[in-house]
């Protein structure tokens, strides 16, 4: 007995040790972008077209398709964030899609145990949802199929479908605003610091929105931080929405300095272009 075990084991190692590693037809790929405060991932395998015909062909038309290659493609995301008028919660979901010439029903699916597409064993009544997307047509073959995030703003991005000359859109909205706001309560009731209020004030400003508020906090950043450069730089552009010209090239002149003091001269640039608007708009206002 023991022998034939040994035998075995022998047997076992022996063909362990012959087995080639070896690069894969479609290699597995990882994308991972942020978008405001969400993070989204994808994991897939990128097959390559090899001078096949891809959409009709490789890939038929009115049958599941893996978005990709080997497992599963999974999308995962850390928020609730919305898909063509569908609320996705946070978690992680398998992607597939049924292609047809004019038109592709694009689906998120809440089984990620498949491999591949699933065949016989994938349940529409697991569909997180489903929609339907016309798919655009590109001037070049892509080679290899490509997802990827664009167009990238704090609360939106469109996830893209590359292969041939197929490409798919599907855009993606979060609510940021909601999730910032949030933030900001939240750790201004903790022990907020000079930069707690600055970047709070600085995130008001950039949304161009609620400006005495972003007053209110950048005010408190400098009572608390002391004469920084960014602070007043920040305070300006507050003060100038709240049309304080006046005020906002006093906050831009002391930046500048600072900033000067600094060797940062990008930020004595800036100030300095602002202090020229914001002076024609006070010639202007005399008028």
């Amino acid at each position: 007995m023991k022998i034939a075990w040994t035998i075995a084991f022998v047997l076992t190692l022996s063909i362990s040790w012959a087995q080639l590693t070896h690069p894969k037809a479609s290699p597995y790929s990882k994308v991972l972008q942020e978008v405001g405060l969400s993070t989204l991932t994808v994991e897939y395998s990128r097959p390559a077209m090899r001078g096949r015909t891809i959409f009709g062909d490789l890939v038929p038309y009115g049958r599941i398709w893996r978005v990709g290659a080997n497992a599963s493609t999974k999308f995962t995301v850390d928020t609730k964030v919305t898909v063509m008028d569908n609320v996705l919660p946070k978690g992680t979901y398998a992607l597939y899609a049924f292609p047809n010439v004019d038109s592709w029903e694009v689906v998120f699916h809440t089984n990620t145990g498949h491999w591949g597409d699933g065949r016989t064993a994938y349940d529409p009544k697991e569909d997180a949802f489903r929609f339907e997307v016309v798919p655009e047509s590109i001037p070049y073959p892509q080679e290899n199929f490509l997802i990827s995030f664009e167009d990238i703003t704090h609360n939106t991005v469109n996830m893209l479908w590359t292969w041939e000359n197929t490409r798919i859109r599907i855009p993606i909205q979060m609510d940021t605003h909601s999730i910032m706001l949030k933030e900001i309560s939240d750790k201004l009731e903790k022990h907020p610091t000079a930069q707690t209020y600055y970047e709070a004030a600085r995130y008001l400003q950039e949304q161009e929105m609620e400006y005495s508020r972003a007053l209110g906090y950048v005010n408190k950043a400098l009572e608390l931080g002391g004469d920084t450069y960014y602070f007043y730089r920040v305070r300006s552009l507050i003060q100038a929405a709240l049309n304080d010209y006046k005020g906002a090239i006093a906050s831009a002149e002391k930046s500048m300095a600072l900033a000067n003091g600094e060797g940062k001269d990008e930020f004595v640039r800036m100030n300095q272009k602002n202090i020229t608007l914001w002076k024609n708009h006070l010639k202007k206002d005399k008028k």
